[in-house]
């Protein structure tokens, strides 16, 4: 069992220590090797069986320990746990106990679907995300018994001596001992999508991105081959410090926190109405039975049982509508907080970026455009080059440079000099073209070409040529230096003593563009009130330049090293007035998130990279791509299969379409249940009978909850879509205070009229209060579904259907034979005449009083933070 505490110490190959050098205090790529093996308790000859065994039971394996996923029955018993979850299953027994057992079958139907569809929903997406994992590395070349051998990847361990080769996934974090021509690429690291050199030699900078003798558990080999060191493997890797937030206990999303409020408020406000008319009509004489069935019938009746069910039902057909957007949905609730999202911070590459090198400009030594760099370099590329990325540009940009020239000697790329050459014959005759570091061709150079002459290059020159770099640099672009010089004398394999008298031909420089449609994508987002942030590792100079092609305040550019030195409170206030951020480790993502989310911001992250993990999962809401590594898919809630914030933005909308019809039901069950339950209450205390029996009760309830089944599918007015949304649990308040009491005003007015008017049995009271609630109930939906007018925004037809179904069939029951099932009497005339007209007031009513309870307040505009 690996241990996860102790010194590293210096022990022998036969008793490795308890931690690699990664727990050191310095970074393993500052030390040099015979320290490091002194501490590991090897040699740089590898290690035996025996040995690598013994360390394999010590450190453990090479891989990161998955976070348990929840069974079935604990996602079961998570939702059961819910505050509205809880009174309507303590209803359903209460019921089922006393008697009622069609009541209580009812209530615990109802439960069971809206849990049973959740769960499946929800088991689906994840399934689906789990196909799309991509494993780091499945098999390793390390050194045992004195020879290599392939061992699958979870076996190496600390002390191993590794070979990597073009192609190959790094396996583990390790010190480089040889290197011929390697590369490697970083992206998910670090976000650098330039190939990084590795080569053996001290490095003293403590930043990853700097260590170029060091290789990371994920980094690709580009090209070339390197042997080195294992010094930390699993958890103890950069990658694996990385994955191990995915095994903290994540906060709840905003959307399940709402949900939760707006629970408690329901069962405070159910408890408290339920025990006092209990008690009431307990102390006034009435017979407990019936009192007791009464008051869990007002129970459920102030219960928005179907909330589950509509909220499930709702945010499955958004994670349907998503697919088809090519958006696999892991967690459902996190439609509705990409539609709460109000900060979208995202990595660069491969996100804002395409991720592919291009060459953005050739230029003469005197920085015009000029295409001769650029096609000798890409004539270079295709003879003798490295097959980077750097080469695959200039090969993209001339595709037929290479084919009238050809290779007659070639000195392969060096990384210790930083430049490769060849000797190619062609229209110009023998040439010999060298490319590289800047700094480096320019110090081979004593000419220069300046148009069709050239001419002597001093050290101002040089200097000159220099500041051209640094130029380039600040516009996001990374160059590299060509020369050539006419070859004399038969040809033979070079070397350095034939890289002299060189002419500087100029710059090529390349770049990783912003997508096409990445500015329109981010204004897209701005108008929908979502301000976007770049967090990246890679350099502030690319990130500033990036920031301002797509349209991102670029003034500044907070980097690592100051994030580093500025304490929390600090840093939120920093992160409101920019946008830009290079340089960040991973810690530093999350850290730039937890300061949005500390001023009241709902934060989405989007990210692909071993790095992102921590912040993808500090995030409210957690973004990653079909072809991220496989812990930025884990973190995430959602994965894109199409890279494009356009996809987003489209998230966005649908999520909040997605919380629009919640909030319709919320809105007409706060009004209606908490009205007609407030009528019963009072009813119930000052009449000598039950204003409903509790059957009445249910079959109401569940009659009007059959009437909002379309609420899914109504349509959403672009209003409702056009800010950020979250729970305003102010608002519901508001408006349940207002409506519910106005409903209760017509109840009395009914009241009144039937006992008043027509001095109606107890039978028939019930008959047509239970008429009166249901055709006001059902009809305020047309009203209370939209802001505006009900004639102006229209419902769809899946509720237009559903509501007025429910309403024929409870309208039909007391003419029916079952209305005696029911304790229905068939009402006169004149009654239903009086009920039409105190149905059409009260719609009338509430139109009226409508535009003043749901004024919008945008509370989500007001926790913007860096707008």
């Amino acid at each position: 069992m690996r241990k996860t505490a102790g010194p590293a110490l210096a022990q022998s190959a036969s008793s490795p220590p308890d931690l690699p050098p990664a727990a050191a205090t310095a970074p393993f790529w500052t030390r040099e090797p015979e320290a490091l093996c002194a501490e590991l308790g090897c040699g740089l000859d590898g290690l035996g069986s025996v040995d690598a065994g013994r360390r394999l039971e010590r450190f453990g394996p090479n891989s990161d320990a998955r976070k348990r996923a929840s069974g079935v029955w604990q996602a079961v018993l998570r939702r059961l746990l819910e505050p509205l979850a809880l009174i309507l299953l303590a209803a359903g027994l209460v019921s089922v106990l006393t008697g009622e057992v069609v009541g209580g079958a009812i209530i615990v139907v109802i439960l069971g679907l809206s849990i049973g569809l959740d769960t499946v929903q929800e088991g689906h997406a994840k399934r689906a995300a789990e196909a799309l994992r991509h494993a780091v590395a499945l098999k390793a070349e390390v050194r045992r018994d004195g020879g290599f051998l392939t061992v699958p990847v979870e076996q190496v361990v600390p002390g191993d001596i590794l070979r990597v080769r073009a192609g190959d996934i790094v396996p583990a974090d390790a010190l480089v001992i040889e290197s011929d021509a390697f590369t490697a690429t970083e992206a998910a690291l670090t976000g650098e999508p330039y190939p990084v050199g590795k080569r053996p030699g001290p490095v003293t900078a403590t930043e990853p991105a700097e260590a170029a003798n060091a290789l990371f558990r994920g980094a690709v080999a580009q090209t070339g081959e390197a042997t080195a060191l294992v010094v930390a493997t699993g958890p103890a890797t950069m990658f694996g410090a990385a994955a191990s937030a995915l095994a903290e206990v994540q906060a709840s999303s905003p959307f399940q926190r709402d949900l939760h409020a707006f629970g408690l408020i329901v069962a405070r406000l159910t408890l408290g109405l339920v025990l006092a008319v209990l008690a009431v009509r307990v102390v006034l004489g009435r017979p407990v039975v019936d009192s007791l069935l009464f008051a869990v019938a007002l129970a459920v009746g102030l219960t928005p049982e179907l909330l589950p069910m509509v909220t499930t039902v709702t945010l499955s057909r958004g994670a349907m509508r998503m697919a088809a957007r090519k958006v696999i949905v892991k967690r459902l609730a996190a439609i509705h907080d990409l539609g709460a999202m109000t900060v979208l911070c995202t990595d660069k590459t491969g996100t804002l970026t395409s991720a592919e090198i291009a060459l953005a400009r050739s230029l003469d030594p005197a920085g015009r455009p000029d295409e001769r760099p650029a096609r000798l370099a890409a004539v270079a590329a295709a003879l003798g080059g490295d097959r980077g990325s750097l080469d695959a540009a200039l090969a993209h940009a001339h595709p037929d440079a290479g084919r009238v020239w050809e290779l007659a000697g070639q000195r392969a790329f060096d990384y210790g000099r930083r430049s490769g050459s060849v000797l190619a014959r062609g229209p110009e005759g023998p040439l010999l073209i060298l490319k590289g570091a800047p700094e480096a061709v320019l110090a081979l150079c004593q000419a220069r070409r300046a148009g069709g002459r050239i001419e002597p290059m001093g050290p101002r020159g040089r200097d000159e040529a220099l500041g051209q770099v640094r130029t380039l640099a600040e516009d996001g672009l990374r160059s590299i230096a060509v020369a050539s010089r006419p070859w004399v004398g038969s040809p033979h394999p070079l070397g350095v003593a034939d890289e002299i008298d060189l002419v500087f031909e100029g710059f090529c420089a390349f770049a990783d563009p912003p997508k096409p449609t990445a500015d329109a994508a981010i204004a897209r987002l701005a108008r929908a009130g979502v301000h976007v942030k770049i967090l990246s590792g890679d350099d502030p100079v690319v990130v500033r330049r990036l920031a301002g092609l797509v349209g991102l305040r670029a003034g500044t550019v907070l980097s690592g090293p100051e994030i580093a030195g500025l304490s929390d409170a600090a840093l939120t206030v920093r992160v409101r007035k920019v946008d830009a951020f290079g340089r960040l480790a991973p810690d530093q993502k999350a850290r730039v998130v937890r300061a949005l989310q500390a001023k009241g911001a709902v934060v989405g992250f989007l990210g692909d990279g071993i790095n992102d993990a921590p912040a993808l999962a500090q995030a409210d809401i957690g973004l990653s791509v079909d072809g991220a590594t496989g812990v930025a898919q884990a973190a995430a809630d959602m994965i894109l299969l199409a890279s494009d914030l356009e996809v987003v933005a489209d998230g966005v909308e649908e999520g909040r379409r997605t919380f629009a019809n919640i909030l319709k039901y919320v809105r007409m069950g706060a009004s209606s249940n908490f009205g007609n339950m407030l009528s019963m209450a009072v009813a119930s205390v000052a009449l000598p009978f039950l204003p409903m029996l509790p059957t009445q009760i249910l079959l109401n309830n569940l009659l009007y909850d059959l009437s909002e089944v379309g609420i899914p599918f109504d349509r959403v007015a672009p209003s409702a879509t056009a800010r950020p949304q979250v729970w305003d649990m102010a608002a519901v308040l508001r408006f349940a205070g207002v409506m519910g009491p106005l409903s209760s005003l017509f109840d009395l007015l009914t009241f009144g009229t039937l006992l008043l008017v027509f001095d109606a049995s107890a039978e028939a009271f019930r008959t047509a209060w239970f008429l009166e609630s249901m055709a006001t109930q059902i009809l305020v939906i047309f009203v209370i579904r939209t802001n505006g007018r009900p004639w102006e925004d229209r419902p769809s037809a899946a509720v237009a259907g559903s509501s007025l179904a429910a309403l024929a069939a409870a309208l039909a029951l007391p003419f029916s034979p079952a209305g005696s099932w029911f304790g229905f009497q068939t009402p006169a005339l004149p009654i239903l005449v009086a009920i039409g007209l105190i149905t059409v007031t009260y719609l009338a009513a509430v139109e009226a009083v409508k535009p003043w309870v749901v004024r919008p307040r945008h509370r989500a505009q007001g926790r913007r933070p860096g707008a």
